[in-house]
């Protein structure tokens, strides 16, 4: 039983292979990701964004149909765009930036659906709001790969600066004028690309989920800031398997089925997370 349900279906099937891959280097990215805006106290930030490329991917689809390039294009910029702007919203007004990232995101989300739905069908707006995992063809996997590689590589190269940017932003903002804004603006850049690459996968309604999800989840565990980062992207990993896994034997859609089993360990983990213990304290309260 565990064999055939966890095992054969990526022995036998290319595509749950290749989705299984290309689902993998996504959650060891993105959760990184994921780990630094939880120490910002930013989770939020990645649902905005997600949201917010959603118009650029569907200028490109309008401009070229389901091409890869002019999606993932459309998208980043779109990214960055709202990114910018809802930051210097923020600090030109009175309004924090959640606030301007909320009503930014919003809007984007509603023009994205607009304009898929001028030209599109249904099943397209499904395909860029949920993803495909099971159809990921090799241009995607390796787009996805590349830009898992990238994020790794630059997250390593700037790792000391990215820490004491979201742990003491304030002594780098006294001592280093230019450093903060420098290493937010290229932290910000890694978020849409890897976003952008997410929903080639995940949609843009789910890819937020594997970036968040393993991250906070981590959080209930870990002590170290290293301990968390390799926990969070082992729960990806593993949430990609079983949640792959899942929508194989039950016949559910793929990337519902991955964010849903990431939900389900993080439940389990603010319950019984040895720096969460809310089951413990449920049962002192009770008692």
């Amino acid at each position: 039983m565990i064999w055939h349900l966890f095992f054969q279906p990526f022995i036998e099937f290319g595509f749950m292979r290749r989705a299984l891959v290309v689902c993998m280097a996504l959650s060891v990215s993105t959760t990184a990701l994921g780990v630094f805006l939880l120490l910002r106290r930013m989770s939020l930030m990645g649902d905005a964004l997600s949201h917010a490329i959603l118009p650029g991917v569907a200028a490109g689809y309008l401009l070229n149909g389901m091409s890869l390039l002019a999606m993932s294009i459309g998208g980043f910029i779109a990214g960055i765009v709202v990114a910018l702007v809802a930051g210097w919203v923020s600090r030109r007004t009175p309004l924090k930036e959640d606030a301007s990232f909320a009503g930014f995101y919003l809007g984007s989300l509603a023009l994205g659906v607009t304009l898929v739905s001028l030209r599109g069908s249904s099943v397209d707006l499904l395909h860029l709001l949920f993803g495909s995992i099971l159809a990921v063809d090799n241009d995607a996997a390796l787009f996805v790969a590349g830009v898992a590689s990238l994020t790794l590589v630059v997250l390593a190269l700037g790792y000391r600066g990215l820490v004491s940017e979201a742990f003491d932003s304030a002594f780098l903002q006294v001592n280093a004028p230019r450093v903060p804004g420098m290493f937010h603006g290229l932290f910000l850049a890694l978020l849409v690309l890897n976003l952008v690459a997410g929903f080639q996968v995940l949609g843009t309604l789910m890819a937020v989920g594997v970036m968040m999800l393993p991250a906070v989840a981590a959080r209930c565990w870990a002590r170290t800031l290293a301990g968390l980062l390799l926990l969070a992207a082992a729960i990806g990993a593993v949430c990609a398997w079983l949640g792959l896994s899942l929508s194989w034997s039950a016949g559910l859609p793929a990337g519902p089925s991955i964010v849903l089993t990431a939900s389900l360990i993080f439940f389990f983990s603010i319950l019984f997370g040895t720096r969460s213990g809310l089951a413990h304290s449920l049962r002192t309260l009770l008692t």
